[in-house]
């Protein structure tokens, strides 16, 4: 044990030694280093995050066998079980894979802290956003490899989310990265982090993200619902169309034939009325089904809670530029004790 610490102080006396020997080595690179990563990290742009939350109310179990007997009168079937969603919460945060949903906020309407720039999302990042040098040239990069015919400056609610430019696909995988979702797999809540070059902007971003989640899951979860809707109210309309024809026309006969006493034209009165009867069953019948409907509608509407409000923040959240040049720093000091000592290691 004695001798293994022995060896151990002189490899320690060894390194130190050999730094010593190649100081200047350390007193040129170090330096040179500190001001690479400071130029380097000076180009990149400052960057705001904001962060909201909310807590989406489950699908409805609560028994609804009052209604269903109500509507089983009227001879419509009301399922009872437990609602089973292809989407569950915990993918909510891959819709942001999805360019169709992701590109819906390319529309959204967003203005700058200092107010002086009102425009669009898409507008935003595409002409109002610093960049990196080497960013910009591989932008002018795609610009001058792009084919003639290619399609670069395309209106958002114009353009294929599927089949996207060059630059349009590059502001959609940059849109990725700066809207972050995530779901708590213990309580539900769905939390969204926008990133954006002005604070103002990235707080009205994750509003808006919030928002069309939201819309999309209701309108995900109501979809079929509403169709029935839908359809029991095109029903329901054409029911009383037919009830109130039949029973205009029944109107004018029995006016007109008042006096009459004729057998044919009072079998003639009795099947309009039968007649008239039978549509009004019809119409009273459907009103029962739609209204039905519309309640399940409501009753399986999600309901949407915000647990955190998106804040505009106010100290920049990135990049951290004092830790990034430590850290070129240390990497630097590595690699340099490394080589001055690499015989050592052989």
């Amino acid at each position: 044990m004695e001798n293994e610490e022995n060896v151990k102080q002189i490899d320690l006396r060894l390194v130190l030694k050999r730094i010593r020997e190649h100081k200047k080595l350390f007193l040129i690179i170090l330096p040179i280093t500190i001001v690479l990563s400071s130029y380097i990290i000076l180009c990149v742009p400052r960057t705001y995050t904001s962060e909201t939350a909310m807590a989406p109310e489950t699908s409805s179990n609560v028994d609804a066998s009052g209604l269903s007997d109500i509507a089983s009168s009227f001879g419509f079937d009301l399922p009872t079980g437990k609602n089973i969603d292809a989407i569950s919460p915990l993918l909510y945060p891959d819709l942001m894979k999805d360019n169709g949903f992701a590109t819906t906020l390319f529309k959204v309407k967003v203005q700058t802290i200092d107010k002086k720039i009102k425009t669009d999302y898409y507008n935003y990042l595409k002409l109002h956003t610093e960049t990196a040098w080497w960013n910009k040239f591989y932008s002018w990069l795609l610009v001058k490899l792009a084919p003639k015919n290619n399609t670069l400056n395309i209106v958002p609610d114009k353009f294929d989310p599927y089949q996207l430019s060059k630059i349009d696909d590059e502001l959609v995988k940059g849109m990725r990265d700066n809207i972050k979702i995530s779901t708590d797999k213990k309580t539900g809540i769905i939390s969204i982090a926008t990133i954006a070059q002005d604070p103002m902007v990235a707080k009205m971003l994750a509003d808006a993200t919030r928002k069309q989640l939201q819309e999309y899951i209701i309108e995900y979860r109501t979809k079929k619902l509403r169709n029935d809707v839908e359809h029991y109210q095109s029903l329901v309309n054409q029911a009383k169309q037919e009830y109130e024809k039949v029973r205009k026309e029944y109107g004018q006969i029995s006016d007109a034939d008042i006096d009459v006493v004729l057998e044919s034209v009072k079998l003639k009165q009795n099947d309009l009325e039968n007649d008239m009867q039978l549509k009004y069953n019809t119409y009273t019948t459907l009103m029962a089904q739609l209204k039905a409907a519309d309640a399940k509608l409501q009753e399986h509407t999600p309901v949407f809670t915000t647990i955190q409000g998106a804040e505009v923040p106010v100290k920049p959240s990135g990049p951290k530029r004092m830790l990034f040049v430590l850290e070129m720093f240390i990497s630097a000091f590595i690699i340099l004790s490394v080589y001055v000592i690499r015989d050592i290691l052989h």
